[in-house]
């Protein structure tokens, strides 16, 4: 078993609890919504929303996935942190045990945030994860998070 992190940030014009609220708190309503093509939903199958729970995403026939399950390991509602867990699904089972993220929401002095992402990839046994297959997924992630940055540009009224 191995463990591989990385780290990245990026600086959006949101507010940090704009963006909490539409990219975590309401992400199964929000998602799938602005991003039919590719999810399809995403519900709780196992708690209440909060930690400890587990959330399902169902992908569209485009995505060569048809689901990934996530444990809510941390939800921090004041300070604008969720800590979740990749447990089944898409890449997990194959090369890989899980993958642990840390998503943080900071103030940043124009009045919008800074979005921190930190990723722990941990293989099974002795394999390895590969550079195209993080930037793949890393890729996707910024994908959704400017979509929903620039929903909520365009809708400055909602999650306010």
């Amino acid at each position: 078993m191995g463990v591989t992190c990385f780290t990245q940030e990026f600086a959006c014009p949101i507010a940090p609890a704009r963006m909490f609220k539409a990219l975590i708190l309401d992400s199964s309503n929000l998602i799938p919504k602005l991003l039919p093509q590719f999810i399809k939903s995403v519900e709780v199958i196992e708690g209440d929303g909060g930690a400890g729970s587990i959330e399902q995403v169902n992908f569209s026939e485009a995505s060569h996935f048809k689901y990934v399950k996530h444990r809510i390991d941390e939800l921090n509602r004041e300070n604008f942190v969720c800590k979740y867990t990749m447990i089944e699904g898409g890449p997990v089972g194959d090369k890989l045990e899980s993958i642990a993220y840390d998503v943080r929401f900071e103030a940043a002095g124009s009045g919008g945030c800074i979005c921190k992402m930190t990723s722990k990839y941990t293989t099974i046994g002795e394999a390895e994860v590969k550079e195209e297959e993080i930037k793949s997924g890393k890729d996707s992630a910024m994908g959704i998070y400017r979509v929903v940055e620039a929903y909520l540009l365009e809708n400055p009224h909602v999650y306010a």
